[in-house]
């Protein structure tokens, strides 16, 4: 049985998973989905795209918007057998990628096969995630540079 996303805790946990699975490398996507036994049958609403979007920033966070640039994406939607629709939304130009990820989206929606996707796909690639991060963060503190000053007495 599919189950809606209404509240925000699940619009939260959502907008998570689809992060995840957006920032994910494609080849271990791929590895995870495929150790997924109860996998349910898809229908394309969304054939993969690729198209253009305009990112926008804002100086330190705060400022006025100002465009950015643009970046390639790629996008898809499939609807489940059990009725849920899953999107992806993807950098660059890899369409199995969005497909993907639109099906993890589905298949996470329904209950009956979330806990397998979240402890076969997500724990495994946000598992990878943190290690990146981790890794990122040691090398950045091994560049640290400590500035002092020393205080002169003026008698």
């Amino acid at each position: 049985m599919s189950r809606q996303i209404s509240d925000s805790s699940d619009d939260a946990a959502r907008a998570a998973w689809l992060s995840l699975l957006a920032k994910a490398d494609a080849v271990e996507l791929e590895r995870c989905w495929q150790a997924v036994d109860d996998k349910p049958a898809f229908a394309l609403l969304r054939q993969p795209e690729i198209g253009a979007v305009m990112v926008r920033g804002r100086i330190g966070g705060t400022g006025g918007p100002f465009n950015l640039g643009e970046m390639t994406v790629t996008r898809c939607s499939v609807r489940s057998d059990s009725g849920a629709v899953g999107h992806g939304y993807v950098a660059g130009r890899n369409p199995r990628h969005a497909e993907l990820a639109a099906m993890v989206d589905a298949a996470m929606q329904d209950e009956a096969r979330a806990d397998a996707v979240r402890r076969l796909v997500l724990a495994p690639l946000a598992a990878r995630a943190e290690a990146q991060r981790d890794a990122r963060a040691r090398k950045a503190a091994a560049t640290r540079v400590e500035f002092f000053t020393m205080v002169r007495g003026e008698d």
